[in-house]
């Protein structure tokens, strides 16, 4: 949102408050763990006549966690409080110091100083030096033309310091110069909509900034005020959280001890998952068929993904198996598995009206509904689809109940397809906002599925999910949407696996070859090396399954290596995992997270490190060529173990049987 027309005026209808002078503040809490609220008026206040008619802000300033100190801008406190993420606190020691000047808070390395002058001033020190700030007209109430209210805050940004994050974005990897609006939506790789919106980023400046507010949060990065990255929220109350590294690394890991850590994932979810498709006809043969198409070429396959038509048209999701294509499921999933592999099925938090359950979750209550009480209901997707109300305590338990029988039956986990397009003009069972339900409705779902496959699966528990917010990094996997058949949207599907990383997300997967349209061979074959070399491994698409002998035969020998290079990976891959649920750290990483002191890795998004050690430059041409960067220090080639001097950029040209794949010096692979 941006209220300003330029740097002088307002844009119509819009006034803003800003706070300027501390009127007044208190020390409160327990010695070692107190608190500062200080009252701030949007003037300086010269007599007590200046204190009639006038808004005031309260400012609180506390710490969560060591080295994270969190603000708290509030108008008006007579209303309901904006929803926010759960967090992880610690209930740290402060140490609080005073003059006459500022009062600050200080947190392990981590101090916030709050100026008392005639001038808003609030920094925020490490090491003696002011790493960012919110200097005058940084925090405002604003009111629109329609009489909505608004907190804003601005935090300041340094010269070439560049933002990274905010979710899974497919725009530019360094997202100064845009605008954000941290609200899912179902809008493909190939927009600026984004499937999981984080309201989290970090700088290259030693900090990252955690904005606690579940609903819309509008961020403007130093695109309204270029000097500053601006973020707002309709709402009375907008806490958030300035979080000190100093490396990308730290801020990760203590970004992510206060909003979950995912867990190590079974060694099978690492290996590579085949799917049936999104729209393509098949039956217990024709999927017997790809199995037994992989193994005869001897392409190690992990996971065999049933998409939306193991259920039947009209009816999804009623969560049985269409009696038609499948009447022997139980039999059939024991026959697959005795193939050797793990099954996946595809589900989504939308009920049909002719699904068979439809009455019973609209008699129990269990659907988001209308402020006249009817169920809320649209043709999109499937005819009078309606909504799980995730917050309804019973509707968990129900939904929980129509997968238990599958999980029992042989499935493995749960493809949770869906989850962005959730409508505002319904009512919660829980009363909360709609609004500030949208992007939260992503966490329940997902955290309702997670839930019962922990309860049956234990430590096998995975799920495949598209849609998430803060925290839903503690549920993995998540995969980048819908993304199409081009060296192009492979390029963009790399930037949004990098940016969300950069948000806390430790594990990521991609439809190979693309989403939509259908790859010709050489994108298919490049895709395939990337899809193999990353988190999680998937052969997915619209139209037409993605064997790869649908290409021609060599693209089958392409995914035998890679496969095959997967599974020599293994033993690397899980002790990455590792890093990922002890210390947050993405298992696929940018380059600036592994060398945040070279500068040139600030800015690349075509390459990445895979786990500490590898570097993997993905090729994006059709003719092989790539260009990339190798830091400073000896690499090794994966492939032909000729070991070269890194600090520049280097130019290659590849088959299909290799990319630049580079082992760090002094790694444990060797």
């Amino acid at each position: 949102m941006k209220f300003t027309d330029g740097f002088w005026l307002l844009r119509s209808g819009i006034t803003m408050q800003h706070a300027t002078q501390v009127q007044s503040f208190e020390i409160t809490g327990a010695p070692g763990h107190e608190k500062v609220r200080a009252i701030v008026a949007p003037k300086v206040v010269t007599h007590r006549g200046a204190t009639l008619n006038t808004a005031t802000l309260l400012i609180d300033l506390d710490s969560p966690r060591e080295d994270i100190i969190r603000v708290k801008a509030t108008h008006h406190t007579g209303g309901v409080e904006a929803l926010k993420f759960a967090i992880n606190e610690s209930n740290p020691q402060v140490h609080i110091e005073q003059s006459a000047n500022h009062v600050s808070l200080k947190t392990g390395k981590f101090t916030a100083r709050l100026g008392l002058g005639e001038s808003w001033n609030l920094e925020f020190i490490a090491n003696n030096e002011v790493i960012t700030k919110q200097g005058p007209k940084s925090i405002s109430i604003v009111t629109d033309a329609q009489k909505k209210h608004y907190i804003v805050a601005q935090v300041n940004l340094g010269v070439g310091e560049n933002v990274y994050g905010l979710g899974e974005r497919f725009t530019s990897f360094i997202k100064n110069g845009q605008s954000v609006d941290i609200w899912n939506e179902d809008g493909g790789t190939s927009s600026e909509q984004a499937y999981k919106n984080i309201p989290f980023y970090l700088t290259n400046n030693g900090y990252g900034v955690f904005i606690n507010h579940t609903g819309r949060v509008s961020m403007e990065v130093a695109s309204e005020a270029v000097e500053r990255v601006q973020f707002s929220a309709e709402t009375q109350d907008l806490e958030y959280l300035v979080i000190y590294g100093p490396t990308p690394k730290e801020i990760i890991d203590k970004y992510t001890a206060l909003t979950g850590r995912a867990p190590v994932l079974p060694e099978w979810s690492f290996g590579l998952w085949l799917s049936t498709s999104f729209v393509t006809d098949y039956n217990e043969k024709t999927v017997g068929e790809f199995i037994d198409g992989m193994a005869s070429r001897d392409i190690p396959l992990s996971v065999f993904h049933f998409d939306c038509f193991w259920m039947r048209e009209f009816q999804w999701c009623d969560f049985e198996w269409d009696p038609r294509t499948f009447p022997d499921p139980a039999g059939m999933l024991k026959r697959l598995k005795d193939k050797g592999v793990r099954i996946s099925l595809w589900i989504n938090p939308y009920i049909a009206q002719s699904g068979k359950i439809f009455d019973e979750a609209k008699a129990n209550g269990y659907l988001l509904r209308r402020a006249d009480g009817s169920v809320w209901q649209w043709d999109l997707w499937q005819p009078g689809n309606s909504f799980v109300d995730f917050t309804n305590p019973a509707a968990r338990e129900w939904f929980k109940s129509k997968l238990r029988p599958l999980l029992t039956m042989g499935v493995d986990c749960f493809k949770t397809d869906f989850g962005e397009r959730i409508p505002t003009d319904v009512v919660y069972f829980n009363g909360a906002h709609p609004e500030q339900m949208h992007n939260l409705y992503s966490l329940l779902y997902n955290q309702t599925v997670w839930e019962v496959l922990q309860e049956v699966k234990g430590a096998d528990a995975v799920v495949f999910a598209r849609s998430a917010t803060a925290g839903g990094q503690a549920m993995p996997v998540h995969w980048g949407g819908d993304n199409t058949a081009t060296f192009e949207s492979m390029a963009e599907s790399l930037r949004g696996g990098l940016s969300l990383a950069l948000s806390g997300f430790g594990y990521w997967s991609h439809d190979i070859g693309g989403f939509e349209g259908n790859p010709d061979p050489d994108v298919f074959k490049r895709w395939v090396a990337f899809g193999l070399l990353s988190s999680h491994s998937r052969l997915h698409g619209n139209e037409s399954v993605r064997v790869p002998w649908n290409y021609d035969e060599e693209a089958s020998a392409i995914t035998r290596k890679f496969a095959h290079l997967k599974q020599e990976l293994m033993p690397y891959i899980m002790k990455v995992a590792g890093e990922v649920n002890l210390l947050g750290t993405p298992m696929m990483r940018p380059m600036l997270m592994e060398f945040p002191e070279d500068k040139t890795t600030w800015f690349l998004d075509q390459q990445y490190m895979f786990g500490p050690d590898l570097l993997v430059a993905p090729i994006f041409h059709k003719s092989g060529k790539v260009d990339f960067y190798l830091p400073e220090g000896n690499w090794t080639n994966y492939f032909t173990k000729e070991v070269v001097i890194g600090g520049k950029w280097r130019s290659e040209t590849h088959g299909y049987e290799t990319l630049p794949l580079y082992i760090r010096e002094n790694a444990s692979l060797l």
